[in-house]
């Protein structure tokens, strides 16, 4: 099962920082079993949601060239109160530092002002192959699988800023 928990993207200052929006329904797969009297929102899938947040930041500020940040580590993880159902959890993330192909990121997610996580990670971007060398075949159909859903979250425009038409790419 693939999990896209981010509804959609409030802003973003790419490679930098970003907030977004998980809205819990009830009508999600797994609170039947997490709890089934009193559905909550795994802690679990917090940090999968801070998670895809970073790799959003990550993603666009070096325009998907990079491949897919690849969750390292989890340091610091604060629980501090339940997502129920019908709540927005707010997430945002920053970069903190970049090491070559590791970032430190810290991320929060918070309900109606109300931290409910936060967490330190650390994410390494995988190439597909080494720097200079032409990206396989395969790597191309994922920037553009990759473009295609982060169109689905990012932020409006600006109506007065006239949108970038969409990049064109052919794959083979």
């Amino acid at each position: 099962m693939q999990f896209k928990l981010l509804d959609h993207v409030e802003q973003i200052v790419p490679g930098e920082s970003l907030v977004a929006v998980k809205n819990l329904s009830l009508a999600e797969e797994y609170l039947a079993d997490h709890f089934p009297r009193a559905p909550v929102l795994p802690g679990v899938m917090m940090l999968q949601a801070l998670v895809e947040a970073a790799r959003w930041v990550i993603l666009v500020g070096e325009d998907f060239a990079t491949g897919v940040p690849l969750l390292r580590q989890v340091r610091s993880v604060k629980f501090a109160r339940f997502v129920d159902p019908g709540e927005k959890l707010v997430v945002e993330v920053r970069v903190l530092q970049r090491e070559g192909d590791r970032y430190t990121v810290q991320g929060t997610g918070s309900v109606q002002g109300s931290r409910a996580v936060s967490a330190r990670l650390v994410l390494q971007c995988c190439q597909p192959q080494g720097p200079g060398s032409p990206s396989p075949p395969g790597f191309r159909f994922l920037q553009q699988w990759l473009r295609q859903q982060w169109s689905l979250l990012q932020p409006p425009q600006n109506p007065q800023t006239p949108k970038p038409p969409p990049r064109e790419e052919t794959i083979g």
